[in-house]
């Protein structure tokens, strides 16, 4: 081997293009262990996985393009990795936690729910190649994207663990979020999109507070943080249809668009 082949093989083992793979593979190695923690019927640390699981997958794509290290390697295998956390091992901790006990048709839904996820996942990816999309689509999904849907679909559970499980581990009640879940993954609906969002310099400090605050009080008081997150994201999706309806009228809204961020991340 040449020289010049060892140099290229070296410069394809970047710091920058490993640190978000790297934390890619965390990411599927918490959806992994939320699965091992529901065998074991240890549901609160099952729960727990899948939300460190979005914090990793949160941070691989804004790091790699923090140190210029996207890489449609990195993109791949964060779609491999979100199908596994957030389509995957939510399906079966709802499965072992509620839906065994509704036979062929609970596994049955449990199968549809990841399907869907995959094809989310996958009509991501494809939309990333059309250049002729405007710039301000980049604020918006088409669909619930992974790591949401896996927190919506999980949210039984969330509650169960403050309002007790008499109504919510029914299968009847998980079935629910299963379809209407899986719905929304493969549906149109347009859902904000935060990646792409500026905060002005002088609303950093205040900014930096509230986020400092959150975490508080999610360390505090994790289910019932949680389950208003999840709540308030909900309540967003009326919001996102109105302005993005408002984007395709043409109508001028004060917003921040970044049209030179490019996002190899799905979600």
């Amino acid at each position: 081997m040449n020289v010049s082949q060892k140099k290229r093989r070296l410069q394809h083992l970047s710091i920058n293009t490993m640190i978000p793979n790297i934390l890619t593979l965390l990411a599927l190695a918490s959806g992994l262990t939320g699965m091992r923690f529901a065998f074991q019927e240890r549901w609160e640390f099952a729960v727990l996985a899948i939300a460190v699981a979005a914090v990793f997958d949160a941070l691989d794509g804004r790091i790699a393009r923090l140190l210029k290290g996207a890489s449609k390697f990195g993109a791949e295998l964060d779609s491999l990795s979100d199908f596994v956390c957030f389509g995957v091992a939510p399906a079966m901790i709802l499965y072992l936690w509620a839906m065994q006990d509704a036979g062929r048709a609970g596994w049955l839904l449990v199968m549809l729910f990841a399907m869907c996820c995959g094809l989310r996942l996958a009509r991501f990816n494809v939309a990333l190649d059309d250049e002729n999309a405007p710039a301000w689509k980049g604020n918006f999904f088409s669909g619930v994207p992974a790591p949401a849907g896996a927190g919506l679909v999980l949210l039984p559970m969330i509650l169960a663990f403050q309002l007790g499980d008499d109504v919510l581990r029914s299968p009847w009640v998980v079935s629910l979020f299963l379809l209407a879940v899986g719905a929304m993954f493969v549906s149109s609906v347009p859902t904000y999109s935060f990646k792409k969002m500026v905060v002005p310099r002088r609303r950093l400090l205040a900014t930096m507070l509230t986020v400092t605050m959150v975490i508080a009080f999610i360390a505090s008081l994790p289910w019932l943080s949680l389950s208003i997150i999840l709540g308030s994201y909900l309540i967003s999706m009326p919001f996102s249809i109105r302005a993005h309806k408002r984007f395709e009228a043409g109508e001028e809204i004060d917003e921040e668009i970044d049209e030179d961020d490019t996002d190899l991340e799905p979600v």
